[in-house]
């Protein structure tokens, strides 16, 4: 009994010692795997086709500046032009990168350049998860009267004099 008993204590002090040595080795072997997620990176000002859109010539620097944040780069020698260079880094590592220039005359919005999205750079800015969301809420409302109508009956109910 004393034999079988001494072996058994070795015999879960090596387990206990083999994976503890085959753990880390494992989770290494993991994370080289790309299985870790890795976070977005956007640097810059990453501005969304949505808000371009809303640009009209003739606003003023404030309105602009409003509707699409701080420039990231401005001449201090001529404030005329206002450059907003943005940069993303999907997590799957796609990247795209947008430079829209700003051109103004006396205050006011005169020209712009990089506005309108080209024609192959279809992944240029990320998809807004906000915006996702509303228009998947507004699919599902639209399924859901379609439905609803399908199962109405029509026509004009017409009251007996």
């Amino acid at each position: 009994m004393g034999y079988y008993g001494t072996s058994m204590v070795c015999d879960k002090s090596m387990r206990g010692l083999y994976w503890a040595l085959l753990f880390p080795w494992l989770f290494a072997g993991l994370a080289g795997c790309s299985i870790v997620y890795k976070l977005p990176t956007r640097q810059g000002n990453v501005i969304e086709q949505k808000q371009l859109d809303q640009l009209q010539l003739g606003m003023t620097k404030e309105q602009v500046q409003f509707l699409l944040g701080t420039p990231i780069a401005t001449d201090p020698f001529r404030d005329d032009r206002w450059d907003y260079l943005g940069y993303y880094k999907s997590p799957r590592g796609e990247v795209s990168s947008r430079t829209v220039t700003l051109f103004f005359d006396d205050g006011k919005l005169v020209r712009m350049k990089g506005v309108q999205l080209a024609a192959n750079d279809k992944a240029a800015v990320p998809v807004d998860v906000e915006t996702l969301t509303q228009q998947r809420k507004k699919d599902q409302t639209d399924k859901s009267r379609d439905e609803a109508a399908k199962d109405k009956q029509t026509g004009v109910a017409i009251p007996a004099p």
